[in-house]
């Protein structure tokens, strides 16, 4: 009925809706209070001579003088949410409201004195002046302060819907703004691993081209083949573990060209953890590390082993290699390095406190980095999550 309730409606259909389930909650409310009036003047015990022609006489200005606040009910609701009462103007607003109530109570008071005179043969006659020395208006100022605090109290209910929808809506834009800054952040750590991994493997290139040209031109068919991968499907925030372990087999085919026979990998991946969603591009950093720091310090082969294993709602992947590993208990170098700091940052921003990224000296030497992350496939991420995610990407 007023213009604050259109504030909560999300079309013009659900806004006629609101103002016809009101209109209809009022009339219900005033009609049901009549009736109780009414019946209660019909078959009143004080007053047992009454006839039935004279208590249906006395009903019938019971429902004019309701169904006219009935009328009026809506404007006053109107007037509540227009000149509502707060801290700050109810000095300015109080004396109004009091003075649109005296002149409401009095207009009506007068109108059912008219009323009966005119209809129902009133048996004193119509007297205004009278009444309003007399303070007949008294109850009708009563039930319009009844109406008008009604009024507030809607008033308040709809601002405080208002105040929640808008409150949802504004988390939800938050959610969305935290999604796209993340994955902006992801992205740019993604940009920066790139170039990182495109030097270091022109590095081990350029180290080959006068002793073997041959292994020169395999190495760089697989960068080319790396590079159309971190291009075309780079993008993706997650990929299946068999993804990411197939991109790492073109990458350790340039390090055995570079190395040739003194480069052993292994891999030993479980059946039921291929589909499992890991971060794209996150093990290439790491497989670099134990080849650099790791394999390739040692004399003859060196060795780098890759697994992973599920245990219950964990996917847990190790690296290991067979070089000097830790001295002592200080932190790895390549835990320092560009590479596994910015492994770490996007594992950080990806997973929050869900994951581990720790290193170890196992007895029999080297080094092994393990990486534990919540397991999950494309099967558990929620359709819709999904359509955000690539509307993400897309925006990205």
């Amino acid at each position: 009925m007023t213009g604050a309730a259109h504030d909560i409606s999300d079309t013009p259909a659900d806004r006629r809706r609101n103002i016809w389930l009101e209109a209809a909650a009022i009339f219900g409310f005033w009609t049901l209070l009549a009736v109780l009036t009414a019946g209660g003047r019909v078959i009143d015990p004080f007053n047992p001579d009454q006839t039935t022609a004279e208590a249906l006489r006395e009903a019938g200005p019971v429902f004019i003088n309701y169904y006219l606040w009935a009328f009026l009910t809506p404007l006053i609701f109107w007037f509540a949410g227009r000149f509502n009462v707060e801290r700050d103007n109810w000095m300015a607003r109080v004396p109004l409201h009091v003075a649109a109530a005296l002149i409401v109570a009095i207009s009506v008071d007068l109108y059912d004195d008219a009323i009966r005179l005119t209809f129902f043969d009133r048996p004193m006659p119509f007297d205004p002046l009278r009444a309003l020395t007399s303070f007949w208006f008294f109850n009708e100022l009563i039930t319009y302060a009844a109406v008008l605090a009604a009024g507030f109290a809607r008033e308040f209910f709809i601002r405080y819907q208002a105040r929640q929808k808008e409150t949802m809506e504004l988390r939800a834009q938050a959610d969305r703004l935290q999604a796209q800054l993340s994955e902006a952040r992801l992205q740019a750590l993604r940009m920066q691993i790139n170039p990182h991994f495109l030097f270091n493997t022109l590095h081990a290139v350029s180290s080959l081209v006068e002793r073997d040209p041959q292994g020169v031109r395999r190495m760089l068919a697989r960068l080319s083949e790396l590079l159309r991968y971190t291009l075309e499907d780079g993008t993706e925030t997650e990929v299946p573990l068999q993804q990411e372990i197939n991109f790492l087999d073109r990458y350790l085919e340039i390090q055995r060209i570079r190395f040739q026979d003194r480069l052993d990998v292994k891999k030993d991946i479980a059946p039921d953890v291929v589909d499992a969603l890991i971060p794209n591009l996150i093990l290439q950093p790491i497989v670099e590390n134990a080849i650099k720091h790791g394999a390739s310090k040692v004399r003859g082969i060196g060795r780098v082993s890759i697994r992973a294993r599920r245990e219950n709602d964990r996917l847990i992947v190790s690296i290991a290699d067979n070089g000097p590993g830790l001295e002592g208990d200080s932190i790895p170098e390549e835990d320092r390095g560009f590479g596994l700091r910015n492994t770490r940052e996007r594992l950080e921003e990806l997973y929050g406190g869900a994951f581990e990224l720790s290193f170890m000296s196992p007895e029999g030497g080297g080094l092994v980095a393990e990486v534990v992350l919540p397991y999950h496939t494309r099967a558990d991420i929620p359709a819709a999550k999904r359509t955000d995610t690539a509307d993400i990407d897309t925006n990205a």
